[in-house]
């Protein structure tokens, strides 16, 4: 067949015909370097999701605590703001400051 000029040109036209379907398929919109490239993409918003959900959680619970009761409140104003109730006493921990060097005085005459 491909001694006749005819099948010369069926075999040429299928081989071109071939060459275009492939290149759509790895290049074309929605072919494989498309579809890899979506895919990635899902990934890192399925990540920043599951961040986004977990922070959600985190608030959700502290707009429940304070809604709910005041000893969240009282922990914020203490922790934060360094309040104190009425009755109790404040007590400062600090480190003992190092000795001062004894001063020696100096007669002149």
């Amino acid at each position: 067949m491909l001694n006749s000029m005819f099948g010369r040109m069926v075999f040429l036209l299928a081989l071109l015909a071939i060459t275009w379907l492939q290149s759509i398929l790895w290049m074309g919109e929605g072919g494989i370097f498309d579809n890899n490239e979506l895919a990635e993409q899902i990934k890192e918003h399925q990540n920043e999701n599951r961040q986004l959900a977990e922070r959600n959680r985190i608030l959700d619970a502290e707009v429940r605590d304070l809604k709910q009761g005041m000893e969240a409140v009282e922990e914020h104003a203490r922790l934060d703001l360094g309040m104190i109730k009425n009755g109790e006493t404040f007590v400062r921990v600090t480190r003992p400051q190092a000795p001062a060097a004894p001063v020696v005085e100096s007669e002149t005459r």
